[in-house]
């Protein structure tokens, strides 16, 4: 992040590369597998990683950021429609904080990972579990109906 006058190039760049372009080709490259994995009863699956920072305006100096994720959230939905007639869904989580290294100036300790926390309407940052249950709802049969969300 850095403030919108001296936002560097390679900075917006790199963020796009990682978030978005690499999103899209990766899925791309995949096709051949996907398509080969997909089938009425139980489709193959693309789940992407989106953000809350990409649903909502809100920059805090992370113009890219939060512009990428927006980026994954249409991809996903743009892909989403073209993929269905192959039997294939599309979806991405929009997490919200998380204990990591790129938030681990804002969560690093119990004490900061609270505050963050408290102003997420559960009222906590989130854990590997929710993720983990949300990645095995989408991936199982219980999820086969879900695509574009």
């Amino acid at each position: 992040g850095a403030p919108l006058e001296s936002f560097p190039y390679h900075a917006w760049a790199k963020v796009f590369g990682v978030n978005v372009t690499a999103v899209f080709h990766l899925t791309r490259e995949l096709l051949p597998l996907l398509d080969a994995a997909a089938s009425d009863a139980d489709p193959a699956r693309v789940i992407n990683l989106g953000s809350v920072m990409g649903t909502q305006p809100l920059a805090d100096d992370a113009y890219s950021y939060t512009a990428s994720k927006a980026a994954v959230h249409h991809l996903t939905r743009t892909l989403a429609l073209e993929f269905a007639g192959r039997r294939i869904t599309v979806n991405a989580f929009a997490p919200g904080p998380f204990q990591s290294r790129m938030t681990a100036f804002a969560t690093g300790t119990d004490e900061q990972a609270r505050h963050v926390g408290s102003h997420v309407p559960i009222g906590r940052i989130g854990t590997p579990d929710d993720i983990a249950g949300a990645t095995l709802y989408l991936c199982s049969r219980a999820g086969s109906y879900v695509t574009g969300a």
